[in-house]
C-alpha cells in the first residue's frame, strides 16, 4: 500500500473548527507536555493561518526556549522571532498580552546585560 503525504484535510476538519484551531490545539498539547519545540512548530502554523491568539502563545513559548538556551547564540534568534510574533499579534491590549510583551522586554534586557558582562576579545 503506497504512503500518502499528510495534509490538513486528512484530519477531517472538525465541523466546529478550522485547520488553525487543530494546529493551535496541538501546540497547547505539546506545551503542556513540556515539548516546547513541537509546541512552537504547531503554534507557528496556527499563527501563519491567522489564528489570533497563536502569535501570543508562540511568542511566549519562544521566550521560554530562549531562557533555556541562554548560553548559546540561538537565544538571540529565538528572542528576535518571539518579538516579531508578539509585535504582530492582533490583540495586544489584553492583560495577558501586555504581560507577555513585558516578559519579552525583560528577556531582552537580561540578554543585553549578559552580553555586557562577557569579556572583551583580546587581539
Amino acid at each position: 500500500m503506497p504512503v500518502r503525504p499528510w495534509s490538513p484535510e486528512d484530519l477531517g476538519r472538525p465541523t466546529d473548527g478550522t485547520w488553525a484551531d487543530v494546529a493551535f490545539g496541538l501546540g497547547e498539547m505539546y506545551e503542556r507536555a513540556g515539548d516546547l519545540e513541537s509546541a512552537a512548530d504547531w503554534y507557528r502554523r496556527a499563527a501563519e493561518s491567522d489564528r489570533a491568539d497563536a502569535a501570543l502563545r508562540l511568542g511566549a513559548v519562544l521566550g521560554r526556549m530562549a531562557d533555556a538556551s541562554r548560553a548559546d547564540d540561538s537565544a538571540e534568534d529565538l528572542l528576535a522571532e518571539a518579538t516579531r510574533w508578539l509585535s504582530g499579534a492582533q490583540d495586544t491590549s489584553t492583560p495577558d498580552a501586555i504581560e507577555l510583551i513585558t516578559d519579552m522586554l525583560n528577556r531582552h534586557q537580561r540578554q543585553a546585560a549578559r552580553r555586557g558582562l562577557e569579556p572583551a576579545p583580546t587581539c
